[in-house]
């Protein structure tokens, strides 16, 4: 193996976690501390992006389809034929750390939300309707999970090229499920941010502790 193909040593992906749960924390903290600065920004930004009351049935079908991909149904039909692939192959600690991401991050993130107890935006036809919590986002947190767990699988089979361009279509699948989420007023900026860290931190963490793939450098 050359010295391209070693893997990334445990602690660089440690850190990459370690730096993601630092976001989920310092936004948490600043939500149930009320701090001025962040509350204002995800109001303003809420306000900026809400697709409005009374949106045209096209409109909400758009949002619809855009929101889709974070639904944890999305994750599991995406993921349980390559668990079941991995388990027919007898691949049976890569099948375990994908089952383990997919599962639990839905899990923590309804965790967090009842730490956090933050309610949602207060639009008519937005965050009012639902009586869940909305610190973090659980659509911004499972298209992040989805996409990570999906780059680590594929990355040792990919070209140069290939990781490129499938990283740049995950993360705009990222951004088009976090923002509708802020569209359809049913979730604040740092929902969303705080949703997206918690996904791409929680999947690494996995893959440290299950130790069942390696990454080659780009």
């Amino acid at each position: 193996m050359t010295t391209a193909q070693r893997t990334h040593p445990i602690g660089a992906r440690l850190g990459a976690a370690a730096g993601c749960a630092l976001v989920v924390v310092l936004l948490g903290v600043g939500v149930t501390a009320s701090w001025g600065p962040q509350l204002r920004l995800d109001a303003d930004v809420s306000r900026a992006l809400y697709a409005g009351d009374g949106r045209s049935a096209l409109v909400q079908t758009l949002l619809d389809v855009a929101t889709a991909p974070g639904y944890s149904v999305a994750r599991f039909l995406v993921f349980l034929p390559v668990v079941v692939w991995l388990v027919r192959a007898r691949r049976w600690v890569p099948a375990a750390w994908v089952t383990v991401s997919v599962v639990g991050v839905g899990l923590l993130n309804s965790g967090v939300k009842e730490l956090v107890g933050r309610p949602r935006p207060q639009f008519a036809d937005g965050g009012a309707q639902l009586s869940s919590l909305s610190f973090p986002s659980g659509h911004a947190s499972g298209v992040a999970c989805l996409v990570t767990t999906a780059l680590v699988l594929a990355w040792p089979h990919l070209s140069g090229a290939a990781r490129r361009w499938w990283t740049l279509a995950g993360v705009a699948l990222a951004l088009l499920v976090g923002t509708s989420r802020m569209w359809l007023g049913v979730h604040y900026l740092s929902d969303v941010v705080a949703g997206w860290a918690l996904g791409v931190g929680w999947t690494l963490l996995v893959v440290v502790v299950v130790q069942g793939v390696r990454w080659t450098r780009a």
